[in-house]
């Protein structure tokens, strides 16, 4: 709950538990709960799940206006009443993104492509493949300068999150209210070289933002960090214009056990590899642009990729195809849609891949007997680790969502603290290592800094 959520809950409780006959400050509690309810408006903004607490402050407003004191017994039924209206915005919080330890601050910014050279080939039109990019990277931030939304277009983004995950497409509205440690359009910080640029891509049915505390972890650091958006395999796309692009379930069949299976999913990976492919050309472009905010900003030589489920076999399909990238990381990759070549070919750059337990533990599946053929043939991978105690979606920022994540089967048992944690602490390293030249103590053969840690061979 936010600050002014929890003082409201703390008044009324306050008020209903104090003994009889009350004083008189503690009779004009309600009326004090209600100015908060206002200043909660104003600051921290309405959403449902305070309904039940916002009624309960008008009703005992309402009784002290008419001087009506509610007794002992009635005080004690109206506290359970608001314990289990305290429930709601509690196992529903406004999700925060953890702060970022890098000494840089934050700008974000979001742009939409436009690759003439390719043909969009899940809208049924005939038209440019489009998709939309976020950019974070290290800023000069000014007083001036707004917070950045964790998502844009919430209002559509929310109810398309909900009903993927089974919840009512109402239940994560509040999702318009989170705002990150980042700044909208925040002027791009001064560099001697360039910072490292590093790729991700999102999981089937995911979105560009959804791995948003990690891209602040590593531009906290140095890194310029670009969410690709794939439209079509995304939850829904928003472009600027309006046009809104659902998923299309085609793309990517529902039946795992379809014979066209992987042709049709390499298919899906071959155009987010051009997606990628297209935004480092921007990229280059943007860097030698007079008078582009990223002009002479990026160190187009130093390009690393990361992606997580279907977004980590486009990461490895695109390292394996395209020389410009110089380090992969693959995050429960998805290995199925990887073209044959690649997967007999490896990827020649420096790899590291992380595995959740839940996919881990499958040791029979497709997936797993497909990276076990693809692995030995990495001409320097670094490390496969899996993770005790998670899920797939520990990778993401969805385990922030609810205290009840691990109910909704958004994340294994492990503390969320420790999975941010870890799998920052890794990523970070990784690119450290790999695009900076750092020495790093968790890469140094043993993986044993973290006891939930196992190397997977």
């Amino acid at each position: 709950m936010q600050p002014f959520e929890i003082s409201l809950s703390v008044l009324l409780a306050t008020y209903l538990i104090w003994p009889h006959p009350r004083p008189q400050g503690i009779r004009f509690i309600p009326t004090l709960a209600l100015l908060f309810t206002l200043i909660h408006f104003g600051v921290e903004g309405y959403r449902w799940q305070m309904i039940p607490l916002y009624a309960l402050t008008l009703i005992l407003a309402a009784l002290l206006l008419l001087k009506f004191e509610i007794k002992p017994f009635a005080s004690y039924l109206t506290l359970i009443l608001l314990a289990l209206s305290t429930a709601l915005p509690t196992l529903l919080p406004v999700p925060k993104i953890p702060a970022p330890s890098g000494p840089y601050q934050i700008g974000t910014s979001i742009y939409e492509m436009t690759d003439a050279s390719r043909q969009e080939i899940y809208s049924g039109k005939d038209e440019a493949r489009r998709f939309m990019i976020q950019i974070w990277y290290p800023a000069e931030v000014k007083r001036t300068d707004a917070r950045a939304p964790w998502m844009s277009n919430a209002a559509i983004y929310a109810p398309a999150i909900a009903t993927y995950i089974n919840l009512p497409s109402f239940f994560l509205d509040h999702l318009a209210l989170v705002e990150i440690p980042a700044y909208k359009d925040a002027q791009v910080a001064a560099v001697d070289n360039g910072f490292p640029v590093i790729l991700f891509s999102h999981g089937w049915n995911g979105f560009n933002a959804q791995n948003t505390g990690q891209a602040l972890e590593l531009a906290s650091h140095g890194y310029v960090v670009v969410g690709i958006q794939h439209t079509y395999g995304a939850v829904i796309t928003v472009f600027p214009d309006g046009t809104v692009a659902p998923n299309n379930p085609k793309a990517l069949p529902e039946d795992a056990e379809d014979p066209n299976y992987e042709v049709v999913a390499r298919k899906l990976v071959h155009q987010w590899a051009g997606d990628m492919s297209f935004a480092l050309d921007q990229l280059s472009a943007w860097d030698e642009e007079a008078g582009n905010p990223f002009e002479d900003r990026l160190d187009m030589e130093r390009i690393g990729v990361y992606g997580h489920s279907t977004g980590g076999g486009a990461a490895i399909q695109f390292c394996g195809t395209d020389t410009r990238c110089k380090a992969v990381l693959g995050m429960d990759p998805f290995m199925r849609p990887v073209s044959a070549e690649v997967i007999e070919g490896g990827v020649p750059q420096p790899s590291f891949f992380m595995f959740s337990q839940g996919w881990t533990d499958l040791t029979d599946s497709k997936n797993n007997k497909l990276f076990n053929q693809f692995l030995p043939n990495t001409k320097n991978n670094i490390g496969v680790i899996s993770i005790d105690g998670t899920k797939h979606y520990d990778f993401s920022d969805l385990p922030l969502l609810s205290p009840i994540a691990p109910q909704l089967g958004l994340k294994g048992p492990l503390s969320g603290k420790t999975v941010i944690k870890i799998i920052n602490s890794y990523l970070l390293d990784f690119f450290e290592l790999t695009l900076n030249d750092k020495s790093s103590n968790l890469f140094d053969g043993s993986f044993s800094t973290f006891q939930e840690v196992r190397v997977r061979k």
